[in-house]
This record gives C-alpha cells, structure tokens and sequence, in this order.
C-alpha cells in the first residue's frame, strides 16, 4: 500500500480552478493549460516554500497569475494568437434548452471578457474562487478597499450588461437630487 501525497493530492483537487482562472486570464484553453501546467510544476518544484496553516489555493493562484505576467510580457515579441471562439469548425450542443444555456452563459463570458482586468482578476478569485477579500488582496497584491471597490464596478458592469439594473444608479438619483 502506497502512501498518498496531501500536497499532490491538494494540487490535483485544485486543477479545475486553476484552469478556469487561467482560462479568464488567457482567454484561451490551450494558454490556459500551458499556465496551469507551468503553476504546478512551479509549485511541485518549490513544495517546501508553501506555509502550512495557510490557504493552498490562495498560494497557487498567485503562482499562477504571476507566471501569467511573466507570459504577457514575453508575449509583447510573439506572433499573434488563435483565440478558440473563432472557430467555426467546434460542434455546439443541440437541442433548445442547450443552446439557449450556451448562449446565456456566453454573453457572461463575453461581458467578463470585456472588464478591465483588474475587475476580471477580483471578480474571479472572490465570486468564482471563494476567496475572502483579505485572500483575494494578497494574492494580487493590493489592500483590501481596492478588493472591494473593484469587486463592486465589476458587479455593477455585469449586472448592466445583463439588463438586471433598471433603476438609476445612487450617483444618477444624487444627481438629480441637487439639481
């Protein structure tokens, strides 16, 4: 009977997040899954630098994110990239409830796509990831009021691309207030 591995095992439980946030970030599988690729074998190679009492997944995250700057920025002399939602040639689901289920859940890809980056990257740790603020802070390095301010443009901005904010917003009614 072989012993199993709690930091292996750990990482291998985590591979999903990794791979949806690197996907957010990338925008591309295949980009996505060469980041996440590289976070783990960074991580496995420095196993001993990971603090126990503390929060794995907030760790890999920011492994991650900072091997994607690393990218960007070698990027800048690269060629152009293939982005997967041009191609014509993947098969869809069929039926009614699928593709109404795959366009709705493409119109908020697309309106998180569309935030700036600093939105994406706190919206994703904390709604998608279950990170606190706190968590979500460190890993991007920022204070928390940042965390929280960000969170709440990004929120706003989905929820107007949704159509899911009829009403005017606080600073419109202020507005209007002191005229």
């Amino acid at each position: 009977m072989t012993e199993t591995d709690p930091f292996a095992d750990q990482l291998v439980a985590l591979l999903p997040n990794l791979r949806r946030f690197a996907i957010s970030l990338c925008r591309t599988r295949d980009g996505a899954d060469d980041l996440v690729q590289a976070a783990c074998e960074r991580a496995l190679a420095h196993a001993d630098r990971f603090e126990a009492g503390t929060r794995f997944n907030a760790w890999m995250f920011r492994i991650l994110r900072n091997l994607w700057i690393d990218q960007l920025r070698k990027r800048s002399t690269a060629g152009p990239q293939e982005d997967i939602d041009q191609r014509q040639d993947i098969v869809g689901a069929s039926g009614e409830r699928e593709v109404e289920a795959r366009l709705t859940l493409n119109a908020v890809g697309q309106a998180i796509m569309t935030l700036p980056d600093e939105q994406r990257e706190v919206l994703l740790l904390v709604c998608v990831e279950d990170l606190s603020y706190k968590e979500a802070a460190d890993v991007l390095g920022i204070p928390i009021g940042t965390v929280m301010s960000r969170l709440s443009r990004a929120r706003k901005a989905l929820a107007d691309a949704a159509g899911m904010n009829p009403g005017p917003s606080r600073s419109e009614i202020e507005k209007a207030g002191s005229r």
